[in-house]
């Protein structure tokens, strides 16, 4: 191209340059800044998800240690152990000076009260759904959690879900109910503490992403608060439903090992907290729900190796499909991340 047409071009207005060294610096910046954000994601859902898996092989091999001396179930009272143990935990990390939030307030705990009460409900709605329907029906009814999960999701966060989320949700929910489909039955009374299952498990997760948002805290404070008001909760149901009375009356489990075990057990708890509460804020609820759901195919699989656990041809079949809806949602998720940052890119 000779000089007047250049000059007719630039008159004209027209970019007849190359990139800038600037917009080339821009661009770079926006992938890193994109590319340490999804980073960081995908460290807290991993984070999250280790130490979901760790605390259930953790409880299951407690439990499975001393089934034989314990005429009955501590369900309750070990997590109030947990929870002593991760509030010790906290406050001798801030002792240390390695975490920093402040001293506690009658304020902060009521702001942040209803995160535990949730998970109280939820907590003793799963055992009465237990109780009144198969393992196989929970599992399905877990599913439904994701979905209700979503919806409160889009209406209380504004977060919409893509098609191929929904899709992944769909996948799930259909490989669990053929799993179980020989075993399909359900009372009233069964359906009713599963669907107030259902709500309490999707409003835990809903108001912690809420209180992360408004409760002013650092993470360390929030696991501080989330572990003191449990034991404010479930010590005296504990006592209610005679756990504390048969732990007491036990002898056999008044061992050292026996401690050793719940204190580390209260650690991964200490860490599970933190992970919970981190990947809701970095992700949000629904990430958060299939996680939890994703959770399942490594604790069936090590279960197995583990603990000698049976599996049978349907579970392996509700793996199989779990893992095609985990497969799907990651999918999605990384087609929607792509497109942002092409658009973002564009403007």
């Amino acid at each position: 191209m000779n000089q007047p047409l250049l000059k007719k071009a630039a008159s004209n207005g027209d970019d007849v340059s190359s990139p800038t060294l600037e917009n080339k610096k821009g661009i770079f910046q926006s992938c890193y800044e994109e590319s340490a954000k999804n980073g960081k994601i995908l460290s807290a859902c991993g984070f999250y998800s280790f130490c979901s898996v760790s605390m259930v092989l953790v409880n299951k091999s407690l439990a499975s240690s001393y089934k034989d001396v314990i005429a009955g179930d501590l369900n309750i009272l070990l997590v109030v152990f947990q929870a002593i143990v991760a509030v010790v935990a906290v406050e001798l990390c801030k002792c240390l000076k390695w975490v920093e939030y402040p001293n506690f307030s009658l304020r902060t705990a009521r702001e942040w009260a209803p995160v535990n009460i949730f998970f109280c409900l939820m907590l003793f709605t799963g055992m009465a759904s237990l109780q009144h329907n198969s393992v196989p029906m929970v599992t399905i009814f877990k599913n439904i959690t994701n979905i209700i999960t979503t919806i409160g999701d889009y209406y209380c966060f504004g977060s919409t879900s893509e098609t191929l989320v929904i899709v992944a949700f769909g996948i799930m929910l259909g490989g669990a109910v053929m799993a179980a489909w020989n075993d399909i039955s359900v009372s009233a009374t069964g359906l009713f503490w599963m669907m107030l299952n259902c709500f309490s498990c999707s409003g835990y997760v809903l108001y912690m992403k809420f209180a992360t948002k408004t409760v002013k805290l650092s993470k360390f404070g929030m696991v501080f608060y989330n572990n003191l008001l449990c034991i404010f909760f479930l010590l005296p149901a504990a006592y209610a439903m005679g756990e504390v009375q048969l732990f007491l009356q036990t002898e056999a489990i008044h061992t050292p090992d026996y401690l050793q075990k719940n204190a580390f057990a209260g650690l991964v708890g200490f860490l599970l907290n933190f992970a919970s509460l981190h990947c809701v804020s970095l992700t949000g609820p629904t990430t958060y729900a299939i996680i939890g759901s994703i959770n399942k195919v490594p604790i069936a699989i090590l279960g197995y190796f583990l603990f000698d656990n049976k599996i049978s041809n349907e579970t392996w079949f509700f793996i199989s499909i779990s893992m095609a809806g985990g497969f799907l949602y990651s999918y999605a998720k990384l087609q929607t991340a792509h497109s942002k940052k092409e658009t973002s890119r564009k403007f």
